[in-house]
Formats: C-alpha cells, structure tokens, sequence
C-alpha cells in the first residue's frame, strides 16, 4: 500500500523543512507525541479501533461466508459493498450539522462509497491471497492516516513534475508487486 502512496508520500518529504525521515524518526521516538495520541480518541477510532473493527467484520467474518457461496474472486468484489454501505453513516452525520447541501453530501457520499469500495477490493484480496487479517488491518490504518491522496494540490506545486513522476511510478509499481507481495506462500504457517 505504501508503494501505492509513493506520490503522497514524495510530496510530504519535499513538503518536510527538515526531511521526511527526521519527521519520521521524531514522530517515532518522541514519547511526549505517542503519549497524546494515544490519549486522543479521535486519533485511536481513525488508526486503531476502525481499522482492526472493521477489517474483522467485513473481511474475516463476512469473507468465510461468503466464499463458499460464491467463491473466492466474487467474495472479494461483494464484500466490499458492505464495507462502502457501512460509510453512510457520514451522511447523518453532514446533514445534522448543516455544513453542505444535500447535493453536496450525496455527491461527497457516492465519491466515499467508490473509494471505500475500491479499497475493499483491495483488503479483501490481500485477506484471501494471505489468509491473515494483519496486511488488511495495517492498509487500512495507513489509508486513514494518509487520507484520499490531495491531486489537486500536485498541480499546483512548484514540484509538479516531480511528484506526479513518484504517482505514476508508485502505480505502476503497486500493481507489478501486486501478486509477488501476496504470494500465498509467503504466509503459510509451518509449525
């Protein structure tokens, strides 16, 4: 997945006064930081709670069943659907505060159930390819705190050429690793 956000993740480190790494490194030792995150729900439900919660739901407890009712490449295209369904709670949430038209919220909700659904495909691929609910639940984690990659902005940076180069490469790397990295027999158990 990070192969994915190669583009992203160039525009942070360009972005970074002091290098990505050195932010990396201090967001890494610094106690003070982990301290409140870990303190900061909104931070837990985003990185921790949503991402195990969820990945459990909608791949290990949805995917066994749906398998052998449809087998394994149909799973991985339904499941999903759940998990993009399960996103419309934002729409309650947009609506009781007002800030958009409905419009607005129908159009921002469509756009969620797309990626969502995108990204279950995704998870429940690597669930079925790997057999363990870790890669799914470390994706997801990472997807929420990199959020939807920011395009817009990309074309509007200095380094426009640079990072878009790292977006197509980060892509096309992302898919030649796709079946190498899930290998299932990278992650069978031998006892």
């Amino acid at each position: 997945m990070m192969v994915l956000f190669l583009g992203p993740l160039t525009q942070l480190a360009v972005e970074s006064p002091r290098g990505l790494f050195h932010d990396v490194k201090a967001g890494l030792t610094d106690c003070q930081s982990w301290s409140k995150r870990v303190k900061d729900l909104k931070w837990l439900r985003n990185h921790v709670v949503a991402p195990l919660t969820e990945e459990f739901v909608f791949r290990a407890c949805i995917i066994p069943m749906l398998v052998p009712c449809t087998g394994p490449t149909s799973a991985i295209f339904i499941s999903p659907l759940f998990f993009g369904v399960a996103h419309f709670h934002h729409i309650i949430e947009q609506l009781r505060f007002g800030q958009d038209t409905v419009f607005d919220i129908l159009i921002c909700a469509a756009f969620q159930f797309t990626y969502t659904s995108v990204f279950g495909v995704y998870t429940a691929f690597i669930f079925i390819r790997t057999g363990h609910l870790v890669g799914p639940v470390l994706c997801h984690s990472f997807c929420n705190r990199m959020g939807f990659p920011a395009i817009g902005s990309v074309l509007e940076h200095p380094q426009k050429s640079l990072i878009l180069l790292f977006y197509q490469l980060g892509v096309l790397l992302f898919f030649i690793l796709l079946f190498p990295f899930t290998d299932p027999t990278f992650y069978v158990q031998s006892w």
